[in-house]
């Protein structure tokens, strides 16, 4: 399997694990007793301990957002600093290379020397 199938249904498959992943944290296992009654060793995970779970997640991706956002705020000047820089050196650069080659080449911008479009038909 290649290709955007592959890939959908391997996400798919990660989602599912994913989800019964946390469907076996939150719900408490149903073991039943054998011979002689005795209580099932709790292995489930209270609500109040499923709702402090999702909350330290919650928390945790806010805080990860929040520096996230941070790092992202303060270099921002920098990334835009150095945009301008290379923007500008690149105007430099293009500009002492047109005038390196128009030096170099010589131009004569006098009218004798330009060709008329309408060469072939006599003037008036």
């Amino acid at each position: 399997m290649t290709g955007a199938n592959g890939d959908s249904g391997r996400y798919s498959r990660l989602i599912r694990d994913l989800c019964a992943l946390l469907v076996t944290i939150i719900s408490p296992s149903l073991h039943q007793a054998r011979g002689i009654r005795r209580p099932a060793p709790s292995t489930g995970v209270s609500p109040a301990a499923a709702a402090s779970m999702l909350l330290g997640a919650s928390m945790a991706l806010m805080l990860c957002g929040s520096v996230t956002f941070a790092i992202g705020f303060l270099l921002m000047p920098w990334v835009a600093g150095a945009a301008l820089l290379f923007g500008f050196a690149g105007a430099a650069v293009s500009t002492l290379s047109a005038t390196y080659k128009d030096a170099t080449r010589g131009r004569v911008s006098s009218p004798a020397s330009t060709v008329s479009l309408n060469s072939d038909k006599p003037e008036a």
